[in-house]
């Protein structure tokens, strides 16, 4: 059997799906690995790092596809790509089915097999596979990098001669993978940290990370069963938005992290918020791609109100690809490995095998 990928575009995406590290896997589980021309050269990594443990190199895209029993990409490939595809191929990415439910219904339709790794069930079995904790985990870390980079004051308190610089403050919206590495990444570099969550079990879990988690009074637990968080009643919300109106007045730091799966993100940081925090006060915004936690927040800007600048970008871990890349492989390949029945040397889809079924979309 052959697994492709190709080049994903440029300008939305510079992860790839194979890295040398794990094309070397797939081989040695018996699979020939196809690859575009220049795959990774972008990430420094040379075709020959590729060729040389066996991977079969083309410029020819539409060989790719057309030759691939099982094509791996980050994204949902355009239209174009999509159109190649054929009955019995098997599609594997983050193929965002809420934004792209038509593109993907015309694949089910052709009998192909689409796999969307962020509908991964929440199960010890499938940690490995985790395409979203791995992700989050880096963009996370590099949401507070990039706040802190556009922060014109000293991070760490810091006592001097001439008096002392006091600890900035940050307070994370969100306390799942992307928010407890933002918590922990600013206590790392001096800060004080608050957080809070619709999700009461994350209480803990900030507080081991060095956090003061911020309670909203009679808060209930808002989590599904897979871990996720819910939508929070409008009673919540009116609680919340007070609590969060009178922490953010000493807040120089928001990282918000807040995402409801399938919907647009909640509206978290409103416009009467933000007229009250300090000027000079930066807000990163890890949900701008789902409409974001704040009334202003535009995808890849930096809008000012009232002194405050407020960041979102499309996708941050283009500016973290090789690290992103190195995790997403191994998380993809981990998710074949258990597609894959070696002894007969094909894919088999069992149903009753949750991960399967909970990713397949039909």
């Amino acid at each position: 059997m052959r697994i492709g990928s190709t080049l994903e575009n440029q300008n939305i995406e510079k992860r790839v799906a194979i890295t040398p590290e794990i094309a070397k896997k797939y081989i040695g589980l018996g699979f020939e690995v196809i690859l575009s021309e220049n795959y990774a050269y972008h990430l420094g990594i040379e075709d020959n790092e590729y060729s040389d443990i066996g991977v079969i190199i083309s410029k020819d895209e539409k060989e790719i596809i057309n030759s691939s029993d099982i094509i791996i990409q980050l994204g949902l490939p355009d239209t174009d790509k999509n159109n190649l595809l054929k009955e019995n191929q098997t599609l594997i990415g983050i193929l965002n089915p809420y934004n792209n439910e038509d593109r993907i219904n015309d694949l089910v339709k052709k009998n192909i097999n689409v796999f969307s790794l962020e509908l991964l069930p929440r199960i010890t079995r499938a940690q490995s596979m985790d395409i979203l904790s791995s992700q989050a985990n880096l963009a996370g870390y590099k949401a507070v990098i990039e706040a802190f980079a556009n922060f014109e004051k000293a991070i760490p308190m810091m006592m001097t001669a001439a008096g002392t610089i006091p600890a900035a403050k940050v307070l994370v919206v969100g306390a799942g993978v992307a928010g407890l590495q933002a918590i922990a990444t600013a206590k790392r570099m001096g800060a004080i940290v608050l957080a809070t969550d619709v999700r009461m079990a994350s209480k803990e879990q900030v507080e081991s990370l060095g956090g003061k988690f911020l309670t909203v009074e009679g808060a209930e637990n808002l989590e599904t069963e897979g871990g996720y968080a819910k939508e929070a009643s409008d009673d919540f919300k009116k609680k919340q938005e007070e609590l969060l109106s009178e922490n953010l007045k000493k807040i120089d730091i928001v990282i918000c992290t807040a995402l409801i799966p399938g919907k647009k993100a909640p509206k978290i940081i409103k416009e009467a918020m933000i007229n009250q925090m300090k000027a000079g006060s930066i807000i990163y915004d890890l949900a701008a791609i789902q409409g974001g936690n704040t009334d202003y927040t535009e995808v890849d800007k930096i809008v000012e109100k009232k002194g405050v600048k407020i960041m979102g970008e499309r996708n941050i871990l283009n500016k973290l690809p090789t690290s992103a890349s190195n995790l997403y492989a191994k998380n993809v390949f981990n998710f074949v490995s258990n597609l894959y029945d070696k002894e007969n040397k094909k894919i088999n889809i069992n149903l009753e095998d949750e991960i399967i079924e909970k990713t397949l979309i039909k």
